[in-house]
């Protein structure tokens, strides 16, 4: 042991975080949240998505252990349930995993239809 050794009985890295944290990605999504205890979805900002979960601005009301609903692009329909609620965000805890770079790549469109070329006599 180093003669400089020190425990203190904490850790630097709060192991909880550091877990949840692996694979999160940040961005800004736009889409529809549906919670139990609403009559139509609403729509909401995620800020942070990953594979077990999500962190959305809503400024509603929700309850820890509400079921949820959220419909994000490229993913489609998630449930899960309502894990956090602070002032102006709430945490998502997906009740199946998923890929969220799913959610980052191009929404497929159709190709456009190049116009006829018009060939005119000069």
């Amino acid at each position: 042991m180093d003669q400089f050794s020190y425990s203190d009985g904490f850790t630097s890295t709060d192991t909880a975080a550091a877990s949840r944290d692996g694979g999160r990605d940040s961005l800004l999504l736009v889409a529809p949240l549906k919670l139990d205890s609403m009559a139509v979805p609403v729509t909401v900002r995620i800020r942070n998505l990953s594979s077990g979960g999500l962190m959305a601005e809503f400024a509603g009301r929700a309850d820890i252990g509400d079921a949820a609903e959220v419909n994000v692009r490229g993913i489609g329909p998630i449930a899960g349930r309502v894990a956090w609620v602070a002032e102006g965000r709430m945490g998502i805890a997906f009740d199946r995993e998923i890929d969220p770079k799913r959610a980052r790549k191009p929404v497929a469109v159709p190709p456009r239809k190049a116009a006829p070329i018009q060939r005119g006599i000069l």
